[in-house]
């Protein structure tokens, strides 16, 4: 759990800024890491005073020669302690017995009943006289024809698994098709359906997984060639659930090789909206095959950008929620203290409809909270205060090039009745406070480092995470702690920005938003509002409340419903 602020009151700045610009010069530069030491010991070499120097330099450090012969003996046995350690085999689902929450005080998770959720109102389409009219229809669309019974969640199924099949060869989404498994749900489905047992509005549409998440009787890659042929026998929380509303699993989709980017064991997964481009990541294949009207929905996860990523580059709608909204049982762990899986889809709504079904505690997640998220589609905008990130929609045309595109979303949603609210975001070194996803990551792959399999992995070079994974190793215990602390700052300051409003709309790929709400634990919605001159898409980001997911869908669906961005679609 992160340690409290030790600046007790909210009103004394200046010993809050005092504070952190100590942990700049002096904490975060603080401690000894003996990385180097294990490296010696591990080859048989005796730790000695040239040693302690080397590690010390790493580390960033300066000790006397009375102080270096002091640390010998301590050294040594801390040496043999992490080496005895190594000896014990921990699986990548083991988390560290420190559970980080954002919230930023005991009350921050909001009570109160769980209601039904109420999708909008919508005149049911026609039946097309194909099926595959259909790809790129809403989950909501896709609901009322198949609560009406007026096409079959057989047929459905079969119509995207046959799209996947002739569209993989070019985008390279899919690592396996779940057709018997799919086809068993859909006419299960079917049978409930007609029998008047209608689980909601995710009954019978199928869906893709990202290949992070574990599945019964399927390999779970993690996108990489080490972990290929990995299965589970469990499945996922997150697949469980979607099993219980009655979705239909169709594939396992790419990512970028353990969570990084948009190549993978088997190439590298491709935008639909131009091809010779990366779908981006890590939710490369949920991004890829969403857009392509290969799937009707699809899960995705965010360490830091990760959905917020392909979901522009895609031209989809991503839900990043809260972090310690949805159960990460069953899923990769990159970083404990960042990791978040949400859906990715073609509007906010079905973003809403997905996200009801999964979120809550299910007692493995210990960073999991139980908080109500009472949807209504047809809701007003009445009562919510929108802010805008003014200096970054200020910023002029060459340094900002999406800037006609955010101005025009800005007049739209004036133009909703909303009386836009200028505001700033804490201004904190969010990139210094990144050695914590670096530290995490290091540790949940510690041991593909050591056995030395993570050479088999397919990206090798300086931004790879083979490379990250050895720096990791030399990143100071003391240094990763008092990272932490910063973020205590940062999360208690956004929480005093979003005391002042509901919601805040910023281009999303302006300033720090991005790493900063990835740290603070913040939700975030990503959807299309623009293209380019070569037909790809632009995106915009909403910012909620922790645990704010209702009012910030509630703003972007409105914004969304005024426009027509998200109906464009890729030709295939």
């Amino acid at each position: 759990m992160t340690a409290p602020s030790p600046i007790a009151h909210d009103s004394d700045h200046h010993s809050r800024r005092d504070f952190l610009a100590t942990l700049g010069t002096v904490g975060l530069t603080s401690g000894l890491f003996p990385g180097v030491l294990y490296a010696k010991v591990a080859a048989g070499e005796e730790i000695t005073d040239t040693t302690i120097i080397a590690a010390a330099e790493v580390a960033g450090v300066e000790f006397t020669a009375d102080e270096r012969a002091l640390m010998l003996d301590g050294l040594k046995r801390q040496t043999a302690q992490v080496q005895r350690l190594h000896r014990v085999t921990v699986a990548n689902a083991v988390a560290p017995a420190m559970i980080f929450t954002p919230l930023p005080r005991q009350d921050a998770v909001p009570r109160g009943p769980q209601r039904p959720i109420v999708p909008t109102r919508i005149t049911p389409p026609a039946r097309p006289e194909s099926l595959e009219a259909l790809a790129y229809a809403s989950v909501t669309e896709l609901a009322a024809l198949l609560r009406t019974r007026a096409i079959t969640s057989v047929a459905l199924t079969e119509m995207y698994l046959t799209r996947l099949e002739r569209l993989d060869p070019q985008l390279l989404c899919v690592t396996s098709l779940t057709r018997e498994r799919a086809l068993r749900q859909a006419r299960a489905a079917d049978a409930e359906i007609a029998a008047g047992r209608y689980r909601g509005p995710l009954h019978g549409i199928p869906w893709g997984a990202k290949d992070l998440l574990a599945v019964s009787g399927y390999p779970t890659t993690w996108g990489s060639a080490p972990y290929q042929t990995q299965r589970f026998e469990a499945d996922a929380t997150v697949v469980e659930r979607l099993d219980r509303a009655g979705a239909v699993l169709i594939a396992k989709l790419t990512l970028g090789e353990l969570a990084m980017g948009d190549r993978w064991y088997g190439g590298m997964t491709r935008n639909p909206w131009k091809l010779d481009q990366g779908a981006s990541g890590s939710s490369a294949g949920p991004g890829s095959a969403t857009a392509a009207g290969c799937v009707g929905f699809s899960i995705g996860s965010e360490t830091l950008g990760s959905i917020s990523s392909p979901s522009t580059r895609n031209g989809v709608t991503g839900l990043r929620p809260t972090f310690g909204r949805v159960p990460r049982t069953g899923a990769m762990a990159l970083s404990w203290s960042m990791d978040k899986l949400g859906p990715m889809c073609r509007t906010v709504e079905d973003c809403a409809l997905v996200f009801a079904a999964i979120h809550g505690p299910d007692q493995h997640d210990q960073t999991v909270h139980a908080a109500p998220f009472n949807w209504d589609g047809n809701a007003s905008l009445r009562g919510l205060t929108v802010g805008y990130v003014k200096s970054a929609f200020e910023l002029p045309l060459e340094r900002r090039p999406t800037k006609p595109f955010d101005d025009a979303a800005l007049a739209a949603l004036r133009a909703l009745g909303l009386d836009l609210i200028p505001v700033e975001l804490p201004d904190f070194d969010y990139d210094a406070m990144r050695i914590i996803l670096t530290a995490e990551a290091g540790a949940a792959f510690d041991e593909l480092t050591r056995s030395g399999r993570v050479r088999e992995m397919a990206q090798q070079g300086a931004g790879a995470w083979p490379n990250t994974f050895r720096t990791a190793r030399l990143i100071p215990a003391v240094d990763y702690l008092n990272a932490n602390r910063v973020r205590t700052l940062a999360i208690e300051a956004w929480d005093r920005l979003m005391q002042s409003v509901d919601v805040i709309v910023t281009p999303t790929n302006a300033g720090a938003q991005l790493t900063a709400t990835n740290l603070t634990g913040h939700p975030a919605v990503i959807l299309p509002h623009g293209f380019r001159e070569d037909g790809t898409p632009v995106s915009l980001t909403f910012l909620g409340r922790l645990f704010g997911e209702e009012a910030m869908l509630r703003v972007a669906h409105a914004y969304q419903r005024s426009t027509t961005h998200h109906l464009r679609h890729p030709n295939l």
